[in-house]
């Protein structure tokens, strides 16, 4: 039995490097008695054993009925040197899809030991990484993760386009940059925005070779291509909404800026961000239909980030959420404070009208991604973590939660996480859905989430007893990646102790800007 102590891996960040928080991967492994959420929209089934050999599932095997006890004989048998997980009373899902997981920020002291504890614990075991500290670096820790040579999830790295090269100003030299791109080993493409003729010959390019694209529709570039440019040559999804609000304009071709407006003042940039979908076309009238249906047709995704602008209706709420005590770094809670300089730190003078502006922003924006979904688009997950005040794995579940809040089904919501994610990445033949031949990508959680999907956040979820005591419960109890099983709270017990150690070196206490 070949097991790796996190001491060995991570010593520097440990405080005692006997703990255990990952051992594997076995010759086969087998998860007993489990109730299934498979991840394709199929109601729960359980008990079940699910056999695992070589990180691949060879079987999943009903073993009985609820409530009655279970014929050993109908059971699939451990074999020598096998390892086997009791799950009775738990449930088990297919690994999460973050498909916008920046792996931490210079800026923020984030590095990726702490954003993968955090992912991991939170059962996150595939990340689309949009671009960030540069390609070779993300590349070498996704090899890295791919050898188990260090506690990560899987990795698909982007990368923003035109890094590492001059400015871009011809259609052959866009097209050149996607080349040599994809001949670097990058997975896709992270765009912003460009002239038409750059994006229309990048995205073309990009096509050609089969590599994945994603786009963020920045504002300085969206007047002339929006969304549905982009999705004709060829983009396989966005992020955030960007972009989205200007293809559905139809009386006018520009958002609505006051005359004072500057881009680089990101309280102006997000303060009338909050104001542009409701310059949008009318839900469900004829030019808002004609959009979502394009978009279906281009089989194109929505990957809506709910999570990250979420401050912007609530920053109270998003200021104190309860893990920022114990799992923010200092130097993550500094960077997260009012700033003109930090991304995302635009917290100039945000008040109440600023606030009910973007949730009725939130309300047309749901609207639209819930509708595309009933009409059979794909819809992901991702959380865009280390931004306003969004921190990385709880981040994710709560995008979980407004995608329930949007009007999705709680399986919905996990088929977004899962499935979802998985064919937008292309890879649905190898994860996804709990299915002979597929990797064991998998999450044991204590509690049902589909009752209460906060029973996936590390902290767990308030619930009362019998006996009138106010417990925690929940929290992923284990996740199964690249064939390695993860303690979960043993990884978010690592990251207490890193965070406190930052704290005890600084001297640091969280404080609130202005009182303390």
């Amino acid at each position: 039995m070949k097991k790796w102590l996190f001491g060995l891996l991570l010593a520097a960040t440990l405080t005692s490097s006997a703990q255990e928080l990952a051992e594997g991967p076995f010759n086969q492994l087998i998860i007993r008695s489990a109730m299934l959420i498979n991840g394709n929209g199929a109601p729960p089934l359980g008990p079940v054993d699910v056999v695992v050999e070589q990180d691949k599932i060879t079987e999943v095997r009903v073993v009985g009925y609820p409530g009655v006890e279970i014929n050993e004989k109908r059971r699939p048998a451990l074999k020598p040197g096998g390892k086997e997980i009791n799950a009775e009373g738990m449930y088990l899902l297919p690994g999460f899809v973050d498909m916008h997981g920046h792996i931490g920020g210079v800026a923020q002291g984030a590095d990726w030991d702490y954003v993968f504890s955090l992912w991991l614990a939170h059962g996150i075991t595939t990340v689309r990484e949009p671009s960030g500290r540069g390609l070779e670096w993300a590349l070498d820790l996704k090899k890295k993760a791919e050898r188990n040579e260090i506690i990560a999830p899987r990795i698909f790295a982007y990368t923003g386009f035109g890094a590492g090269s001059k400015e871009i100003t011809t259609a052959e030299q866009a097209r050149e940059w996607v080349r040599e791109n994809a001949k670097k080993g990058a997975d896709g493409v992270k765009f912003f925005g460009a002239a038409p003729e750059i994006m229309q010959a990048a995205l073309e390019e990009n096509k050609r070779l089969g590599l994945g694209s994603a786009c963020h529709h920045a504002q300085m570039s969206v007047a002339r291509w929006n969304v549905l440019h982009s999705a004709r040559a060829g983009l396989t999804s966005m992020e955030h909404w960007y972009g989205l609000p200007e293809a559905l304009f139809d009386s006018r071709t520009v958002q609505d800026y006051p005359a004072d407006y500057n881009y680089q003042n990101e309280q102006h940039r997000f303060e009338e961000a909050g104001r542009l979908w409701e310059q949008a076309a009318a839900p469900y009238s004829e030019h808002w239909n004609a959009v979502m249906n394009e978009l279906l047709e281009l089989d194109f995704t929505l990957d809506p980030t709910f999570n990250i602008y979420e401050a912007n209706r609530d920053l109270h709420r998003a200021r104190r959420a309860e893990w920022h005590d114990e799992y923010t770094l200092p130097s993550l809670w500094r960077f997260y404070q009012p700033s003109k300089i930090s991304h995302g730190s635009y917290w100039h003078e945000w008040g109440t009208s600023q606030e009910i502006n973007w949730r009725k922003n939130y309300q047309l924006w749901m609207t639209f991604v819930n509708e595309y979904k009933n009409r059979g688009g794909r819809v992901t997950a991702g959380s865009d973590s280390g931004f306003i005040f969004q921190l990385y794995g709880f981040a994710y579940v709560r995008e979980l939660e407004l995608l329930q809040e949007a009007g999705f089904h709680p399986l919905e919501v996990i088929r977004s996480a899962t499935l979802n994610g998985a064919e937008a990445l292309g890879v649905a033949d190898q994860i996804g859905t709990i299915e002979v031949g597929k990797q064991a990508d998998m999450i044991l959680v204590s509690e049902n989430p589909l009752k209460n999907l906060k029973v996936l956040y590390g902290t767990g979820a308030i619930k009362l007893t019998e006996k009138n005591e106010v417990v925690r419960a929940g929290g992923v109890s284990y996740t199964i990646s690249n064939g390695v099983i993860y303690d979960a709270k043993g990884l978010l017990a690592k990251v207490r102790d890193m965070v406190q150690e930052a704290k005890d070196k600084e001297g640091f206490t969280l404080t609130q800007p202005g009182v303390n």
